[in-house]
């Protein structure tokens, strides 16, 4: 039996997932705001970092595609009622949207019904199982970087594994994730795995406020330090409060710090065994930045802060990386030099 899904939240990660698992074999809808799907009418196509391109038909709003028509394909629509006839819900919208996404779900989705959050940030599964009763509500992790690469495409700039809690409900998910050949592991520890991940998505704000690409912007040992800084910070609140933090990667999380400062001629050649990553890859709150958008600077730095705050602790370089990222909102400066960032988090003035 094919396995339905509905990506609820068609952005860059929503797009390039619902794309591979289609691939797979997946009957799949994409749920998202005009903006995005106008631009897939005439296909989606997905890349990657280390493989190769697929392009897929799209059936936009409930159309037909004939039986000459390529495959696979995926269909899109504006309408959120579409999920309730999906065996397995994806949502993969920003986390600022979350509750707004579970109360809408909650008129749609059956008793019953698999949802997943493949999401940023480490509440947005609570905030999806308050907003769902009697739906079995899965945390995910999402380690890429994906970017829109062009009108309808989107291209996964990095490595890593996706990570979806263990659950005896949900293997259908994973028997798609399978056969869309994306590397994959089931957890039971996923509150220290999104830790983890935000620890090392504190480069987003730094990659946002530097306007260069993500292997430009690490290449520079003193955006290094930067990084270094706020997940020392991080760390260190998190051992506070007694919070595990996964290993995601080679490096553990405690040893990441330092590696960071080692020089450049060290760092590119223990970096290139943890992470690979596009050359022309940015972060997704460059992205927000470059849009206008709105950024989950809140749900990343301010979690941080918010942590330190509860444990009446300070926490001045992401409280300062969190004021520089609502300036750069509000049309601040957005094109730090290396120097010019450490300095204003060295400054110590949130």
């Amino acid at each position: 039996m094919t396995t339905t899904i509905a990506v609820f939240g068609a952005g860059a990660i929503g797009c390039w997932l619902g794309g591979k698992l289609a691939a797979g074999g997946a009957d799949i809808t994409l749920i998202g705001r005009p903006r995005v799907l106008d631009e897939l009418a005439a296909g989606l196509t997905v890349t990657e970092l280390d493989g190769p391109a697929r392009t897929l038909a799209v059936v936009v709003d409930g159309g037909e595609v004939g039986a000459d028509a390529w495959s696979p394909r995926v269909r899109t629509t504006t309408d959120p009622a579409a999920a309730a006839s999906a065996m397995i819900t994806l949502v993969c919208v920003k986390s600022a949207q979350t509750a707004e996404a579970g109360a809408t779900l909650a008129r749609i989705l059956p008793e019953g019904s698999i949802v997943a959050s493949m999401q940023n940030g480490v509440r947005n599964a609570d905030v999806l199982r308050a907003a769902l009763p009697g739906r079995t509500v899965l945390a995910g992790m999402v380690p890429w970087n994906v970017v829109r690469s062009g009108p309808g495409a989107y291209h996964r700039g990095s490595s890593g594994t996706l990570m979806v809690e263990n659950h005896r409900g949900a293997s259908a998910l994973y028997a798609a994730i399978h056969a869309a050949h994306v590397t994959y592991s089931a957890r039971t520890d996923m509150p220290a795995v999104q830790w983890a991940k935000l620890v090392m998505n504190l480069n987003n704000a730094i990659n946002a406020l530097s306007g260069i690409p993500l292997k430009a912007e690490l290449s520079q040992r003193a955006f290094r330090r930067c990084l270094a800084a706020a997940q020392r910070e991080a760390i260190g609140l998190l051992g506070a409060a007694q919070r595990s933090i996964a290993k995601l990667t080679p490096v553990p999380p405690s040893w990441m710090p330092r590696m960071l400062e080692l020089p450049d001629s060290v760092f590119r050649l223990v970096a290139a065994k943890a992470v690979a990553i596009d050359p022309q890859a940015r972060s997704s709150m460059w992205d927000d930045l470059e849009a206008k958008r709105s950024t989950e600077i809140d749900q990343l730095q301010g979690e941080v802060v918010a942590l330190a705050k509860r444990l009446g602790r300070p926490s001045p370089v992401n409280a300062t990386l969190v004021r520089l990222i609502r300036e750069a909102e509000a049309g601040g400066k957005r094109d730090f030099t290396a120097d010019e960032l450490w300095a204003a988090l060295s400054s110590r003035t949130p």
